[in-house]
């Protein structure tokens, strides 16, 4: 799905993966005589597994792992553990490195607890990870992902103190995790994002994820939602994964499949610093549809596209739809340690900022890129042990993506 109905630039790393997972449909039908028109529609569990999904080089940590993250916690999100673990492999399947699977599996876990009414005190908290370690299968996140989550984005002076919303994923998760600590509004939050500078869509769509499940649809700038490209759409799609959620079931526990060592193996990860990854920042334009390839021929292996985008400077509107309605409270002001990362750039760059009074509408286009649908409030237990939900309010069938 595209913000303005049509794709105008794409992620290297995601462009890469998507040609390389075309390439490995045609060679799999082939293989399997199977019609191209058919794969879509497999029922054959052994057929199932032996297509490989991950199509991502080792080492990649670009940030288009996590801007794309929030529908498989909201889908998943009654059943905290496969939400965590499938948050991670959505990741992996174009972004290959470990640092891209922690930090969705991460940021999926927040997103899952505010679904489930966690107060936002609770989703900054820095011991977040530890108390909800079984919703991560006991397996560890690597320090960078870990160091986040002990609260390395909690930095007053923001741009000033080294928060940059970059191309690595590691940087534009501390970014999001800063605008939505700093800031008591998703508005505020969305500008505070937007304003780091670089790489600003993404990490306003990071933000907007988060930020988006914990305040509500009804705490979403009217003035921005006015402006939702194919907003009807939306709303449709993301009735359908609030229904499709409610219905599923797991079939068996992710504790009998997976363990840490069967997860490293996979990732095939290999270390590479911080300077050297391959950033997602730099977009690239589509230049075929995936769906025009021929189904008579297979596809020749393409490597990595390049050129400028063609796309418009700032991205057009695709606003988050949230599920609860918290009252917004007052952020604490504890400073942790500079993340490492966030500082490789201490060089400050011109930036313009942006205000609500200038142009609301370009920050709602750069914010809200994902979406949590307010017809989950219905699917929601009456009553939890652990999240508060004295706030939430039914906002029916009203929703979108």
């Amino acid at each position: 799905m595209s913000s303005t109905g049509s794709c105008f630039d794409i992620g290297a790393a995601t462009s890469d993966s998507l040609n390389e997972f075309e390439y490995r449909q045609q060679q799999f039908a082939a293989k399997h005589n199977i019609p191209i028109a058919q794969l879509d529609y497999l029922s054959d569990a052994g057929l199932l597994t032996k297509f490989p999904v991950k199509c991502s080089e080792s080492g990649v940590a670009g940030n288009g792992a996590l801007m794309r993250l929030t529908p498989v916690p909201l889908f998943f999100y009654r059943h905290p553990v496969h939400a965590v673990e499938y948050s991670g492999f959505s990741g992996m399947i174009t972004h290959g490195d470990q640092k891209a699977y922690d930090a969705c599996r991460y940021y999926g876990a927040l997103i899952v607890a505010a679904v489930q009414g966690a107060e936002k005190e609770e989703l900054l908290d820095n011991n977040f990870y530890e108390t909800h370690l079984s919703w991560f299968n006991s397996i560890p996140l690597v320090p960078e992902i870990m160091k986040i989550a002990h609260g390395s984005y909690k930095q007053k002076g923001g741009y000033d103190a080294g928060i940059r919303g970059k191309g690595y994923i590691v940087n534009a998760l501390e970014a999001a995790l800063w605008a939505f600590w700093s800031e008591e509004t998703f508005e505020k939050g969305a500008l505070a994002a937007v304003n780091l500078g670089d790489d600003t869509d993404t990490t306003a769509a990071i933000y907007g994820q988060l930020a988006g499940a914990y305040y509500g649809y009804k705490k979403l700038p009217g003035k921005w939602i006015q402006h939702v490209y194919a907003k009807r759409f939306l709303l449709g799609l993301s009735e359908w994964i609030a229904y499709e959620g409610e219905m599923w079931q797991p079939n068996q526990s992710l504790a009998s499949t997976i363990s840490p060592v069967s997860v490293r193996s996979q990732l095939n990860t290999v270390e590479i610093s911080s300077d050297q990854q391959k950033p997602d920042a730099k977009k690239t334009p589509l230049t075929q549809k995936i769906s025009s390839t021929s189904p008579q021929q297979p596809l020749p292996r393409e490597t990595r596209r390049t050129g400028s985008s063609n796309g418009p400077g700032q991205h057009a509107a695709t606003p988050f739809v949230p599920i609860s309605g918290h009252t917004p409270t007052p952020q604490g002001t504890e400073t942790n340690r500079r993340h490492g990362n966030a500082i490789n750039n201490s060089q400050k760059q011109p930036r313009t900022t942006i205000s609500t009074k200038d142009n609301s509408t370009l920050a709602a286009n750069s914010s809200a890129a994902q979406s949590v649908t307010p017809a989950m409030d219905n699917a929601r237990p009456n009553t939890k042990s652990t999240f508060k939900d004295s706030t939430k309010t039914n906002t029916g069938l009203q929703k979108k993506t």
